[in-house]
């Protein structure tokens, strides 16, 4: 899989992510469900040219929603935690 292919789009907009970002310089990604966590440190690192410390990650269950009169599942998708190296950042999660 291409790098493109294996991040997704980043997750920004939660506050648990942006304690992560601020305290202990972990960001958020949605990435390929297929994708393991050498891939996601290798798309991370050519992407953004940072170095990786460590992947975490964890798959998100679908939820049950309502649609009208019927119901339906939200996708399953996986999220993946990665550590960058003190003193590193990745720009397109700077605010201002």
């Amino acid at each position: 899989m291409q790098a493109e292919q294996i991040i997704k789009r980043p997750l920004m907009l939660t506050e648990k992510g942006t304690k992560l970002r601020d305290a202990e310089n972990k960001y958020l990604f949605e990435v390929d469900r297929r994708a393991n966590k050498i891939e996601i440190k290798n798309a991370v690192e050519t992407l953004f040219s940072v170095t990786v410390i460590g992947v975490n990650t964890l798959i998100i269950r679908g939820r049950h929603r309502r649609m009208g009169r019927g119901h339906g599942l939200t996708k399953s998708w996986k999220k993946a935690i990665v550590e960058l190296a003190s003193g590193e950042t990745i720009d397109l999660f700077e605010e201002g």
